[in-house]
């Protein structure tokens, strides 16, 4: 059952999300060659309590740490670990944290350094596959919009769309009605409705669409082992149009890159 948020639940999970987003900002700064994914999460950990959040997947499911931490050919779910990242690698961070009741929740794939052309292109096609996708997400359409969009972007470009893991509904639990898979038919799924709240979230592979899991229960692989890249943001359906929660700013300042990519979706600036 969808849940909507009315404007004031909205702006509780928009703290959260802001929050999430903080998060990879700061650890913007520090991915590249030599560091640890398990460094990157106890920052993470101490930079979300101190922003008075609880780490929003640390313990959910049992999962043991604070950031799901995906190199590679890792499509999600990886458990961080002493493994010193390499130039050449990527990395898919994904966070979230839990504040005032209610959950923000996304996600970006690093690049550690220099990467490959190929790797290179994958980031770029799967994160504009993400605002395609959340362009659909408007009144009058409905869940299939949303994955049918996202599917036909990544696949025109060659790559293989995940089917086993999906986007989802968002608020007081992390993940609510309704799933938001990234493939679909137009006009098919559940409606959408003013003030729901959902985490959009493509997972594409440079090769095949098909995966595999690591003994360890959580970790998440291509089947032919070539990389896979992950973009998540958390979005509103607010007077019938899509408005961003959280915001990949923070890393662009970071990094130093000027985007206006989240223009058409933003309601109002951030400090």
């Amino acid at each position: 059952m969808i849940i909507p948020k009315t404007r004031e639940q909205i702006e509780l999970i928009r703290e959260s999300a802001q929050i999430v987003s903080k998060t990879l900002g700061m650890l913007a700064k520090e991915v590249k060659p030599g560091i640890s994914t398990l460094q990157l999460d106890k920052m993470a950990e101490e930079f979300i309590r101190d922003h008075g959040a609880h780490p929003g997947f640390l313990g959910m499911y049992d999962f043991p740490n604070s950031l799901c931490m995906s190199p590679n050919a890792q499509v999600v779910h990886g458990i961080p670990n002493d493994k010193p990242l390499v130039e050449g690698d990527i990395i898919s961070i994904d966070c979230g944290a839990l504040k005032n009741g209610f959950y923000g929740d996304h996600a970006y794939t690093f690049a550690v350094g220099e990467v490959a052309p190929e790797t290179q292109k994958l980031l770029e096609v799967t994160k504009e596959s993400l605002y395609v996708g959340i362009r659909e997400f408007k009144a009058g359409n409905r869940v299939g919009d949303v994955g049918y969009a996202i599917q036909k972007f990544t696949e025109d470009h060659g790559y293989g769309v995940v089917r086993e893991l999906v986007g989802h509904g968002l608020g007081a639990k992390m993940h609510e009605d309704p799933e938001m898979p990234n493939y679909g038919r137009k006009g098919r799924g559940k409606k959408f409705v003013e003030g729901m709240v959902v985490a959009i979230e493509p997972m594409t592979n440079l090769g095949t669409r098909r995966i595999k899991q690591l003994p360890d229960g959580w970790t998440i692989l291509t089947a032919d082992n070539k990389p896979s890249a992950h973009f998540e943001h958390d979005v509103a359906l607010i007077d019938g149009k899509p408005e961003l929660l959280s915001t990949f700013s923070y890393i662009y300042e970071a990094l130093g890159i000027e985007s206006n990519e989240e223009d058409e979706f933003r309601a109002k600036t951030y400090d």
